[in-house]
């Protein structure tokens, strides 16, 4: 556990835009920073590298990453090339440079981790960024209301880019294989934590999938981190219509033990669900609402109003 005068040591779990968000904010509390991500995209760019190279889809590992970058001319210069991609329309179109950055390196070092730490030392990031699971995963999904002719039929879909982008109301997830191995590293840097943030980000192809790894998921439930779950700004995409109650419950679905400490909402979002304090109490948690969004009409988390939220339930 981290001592007096030292910044705590933080995971943040999730993938893609939110966890971007989250550690945008984080890296303006700390520098002792893990990003822990998922590793089961298949579409855009990271579906065609991982479809020719087998490897891992590295996007949003390349987002983490970005995220990580610093506020200085430089560390913003990284961030935009990591993020741009290649136009025309011939075999790079629609790239991102990170990608095959990252992918380039993989096949250079015959190691994820290796590859993504030199990323880190050519950015100078403010943290590290590890893979959830040592190979690519694929999540499939319990869903209702594909076919508008039998509502209440459950159908099975498959595929991260499917799954985000379906209109039919999900009620599980699962990762195939099941039971993946999870990174070590992930797994350690979880134990040595001071404090694990799980969210924002869609729900069941972002957030709900770090706690379907076993050796992850037991890190998870048994570390004596402090257990922070940030919810999204409002229900969107995935979990469309669902109340902030419910994003909870379906954590406890998929986890049956899980415990939080904390769960941090946006206020907008909290006002709207008068069960939500009884649902964070359920796992343990207490519920702490601020502002914490942009004033834009945007759903968006705001790095530093999210980041005064995090400096006060971190560091006091």
């Amino acid at each position: 556990m981290s001592t007096l005068g030292t910044l705590p040591k933080v995971v943040a779990f999730g993938g893609g835009h939110g966890l971007h968000a989250s550690l945008s904010a984080l890296r303006r509390v700390t520098d002792r920073l893990t990003a822990v991500v998922t590793v089961a995209d298949d579409g855009g760019s990271s579906g065609r590298l991982r479809t020719e190279l087998g490897c891992l889809p590295p996007g949003d590992l390349r987002m983490a990453l970005a995220a990580l970058c610093g506020d200085d001319q430089t560390g913003r210069a990284w961030a935009r090339v990591l993020q741009s991609r290649f136009g025309g329309d011939g075999p790079l179109a629609g790239h991102a440079i990170g990608n095959l950055l990252i992918a380039g390196l993989w096949q250079q070092l015959d190691d994820p981790v290796a590859g993504l730490d030199m990323v880190g030392e050519l950015l100078r990031t403010r943290g590290r960024v590890l893979p959830m699971s040592s190979v690519p995963l694929q999540i499939e999904a319990d869903v209702l209301g594909l076919d508008p002719m039998a509502p209440d039929e459950m159908c099975t879909l498959a595929g991260q880019a499917t799954v985000a982008k379906t209109r039919a109301t999900v009620q599980a997830v699962r990762l195939i294989p099941k039971d993946p191995p999870a990174h070590p590293e992930a797994v350690a840097a979880v134990r040595d934590a001071d404090a694990i943030v799980l969210g924002p980000g869609s729900w069941f192809t972002s957030v709900i999938p770090h706690l379907l790894v076993p050796d992850l998921r037991d890190a998870i439930l048994t570390t004596e981190a402090k257990r922070i779950l940030v919810l999204n700004m409002a229900a969107a995409e995935e979990t469309d219509g669902f109340t902030a109650s419910r994003h909870i419950e379906l954590l406890a679905e998929h986890a049956p033990t899980l415990r939080l400490d904390v769960v941090l909402a946006n206020d907008q979002f909290a006002e709207s669900d008068r069960h939500l304090a009884k649902f964070a109490a359920s796992l343990g948690a207490e519920l702490v609402v601020a502002d914490v969004g942009v004033h834009d009409g945007t759903a968006r988390h705001d790095p530093n109003r999210l980041a005064a939220a995090y400096s006060e339930l971190l560091i006091g």
